[in-house]
Parts: C-alpha cells; sequence; structure tokens
C-alpha cells in the first residue's frame, strides 16, 4: 500500500469515498494574534491499495511534528479496502481519508505532517508558521520600549 498525497486544508471530510476540501492546499500559516495561538486545520490522505493488499485490515497513522522533532497530534485508524465483484482482476484502488484537529503553536516555525502505514512513514507535507505584519509591528514597537527604558 502506497500514499498517493497528502494535503492541508482547513477542513477536510471524505463521503462515499470523495474528497470535500475547503481551503486547500495552504503550506504558510501567517500569525497575527501573537503565540501561542490555536489553529483548526484538516488533513486528507489517499492511499493506493493494490489488488493482493485488499480485504486485509491496514494500520494507518498521521502525526503533526515541530521542526524539532516534538509530537504536537497523532491521528490512528485501521483501513479496510474490499474487492468489489466488478474490479478488474489486479486493479489497484483509491482510499481516502480525512480529519480535523486543532492545533496549539507555540511558535513560528516549520511543522511536518506525516504519513506511516503499518509503523513505516510513508510520506509527509510540511507547512511554515510565520508571524504576520501585525504581530511584528507589535514586536517592533515592543522591542523600542523596552530598549528604551
Amino acid at each position: 500500500m502506497d500514499l498517493e498525497w497528502l494535503i492541508l486544508g482547513d477542513f477536510a471530510q471524505v463521503v462515499g469515498n470523495k474528497l470535500y476540501l475547503q481551503g486547500g492546499g495552504w503550506d504558510r500559516l501567517t500569525v497575527n494574534t501573537g503565540f501561542p495561538t490555536q489553529w483548526g486545520i484538516g488533513i486528507a490522505a489517499s492511499f493506493i491499495v493494490p489488488w493482493n493488499e485488499t480485504d486485509q485490515t491496514h494500520s494507518t497513522s498521521i502525526e503533526i511534528v515541530t521542526d524539532d522533532g516534538a509530537q504536537l497530534a497523532k491521528i490512528e485508524g485501521q483501513l479496510r479496502v474490499g474487492r468489489p465483484a466488478d474490479i478488474p482482476a489486479g486493479q489497484a484502488q483509491r482510499s481516502q481519508m480525512a480529519g480535523n484537529i486543532g492545533l496549539s503553536l507555540d511558535k513560528p516555525g516549520t511543522y511536518s505532517i506525516v504519513a506511516f502505514i503499518e509503523g513505516q512513514e510513508v510520506g509527509r507535507t510540511v507547512f511554515n508558521v510565520v508571524k504576520g505584519p501585525f504581530l511584528e509591528m507589535r514586536d517592533r514597537e515592543q522591542g523600542r520600549a523596552s530598549s528604551g527604558s
């Protein structure tokens, strides 16, 4: 079994093996409110299940980690794809999963979403959390105020 793709969005849901993704495909969060901050993200993954791995249960997990390796969240699940009678012999199948999670982000930096199948890493995507212009301006003003005292 292989990871076909892993994508971030504002909200993700799979219904009838169709992905519904709002605000998808981003890789940068701009924070203007200060740290720590709470942020909701949607995560969607697509797995390709080969013919000979259908009708078997596979363990999957997705971890969200900081750039220094600290785990912020972990989503675990089981994936089992049947073999429909009308599918051509040998044909692989796509199985999609989606979830939504609230994260507490303590600081700017690079964060990774890492996908695992049977405990083995099969793919990752990264996103950057950056200070927005209002937060940068506030930090500069606070720095001037503290240096002038």
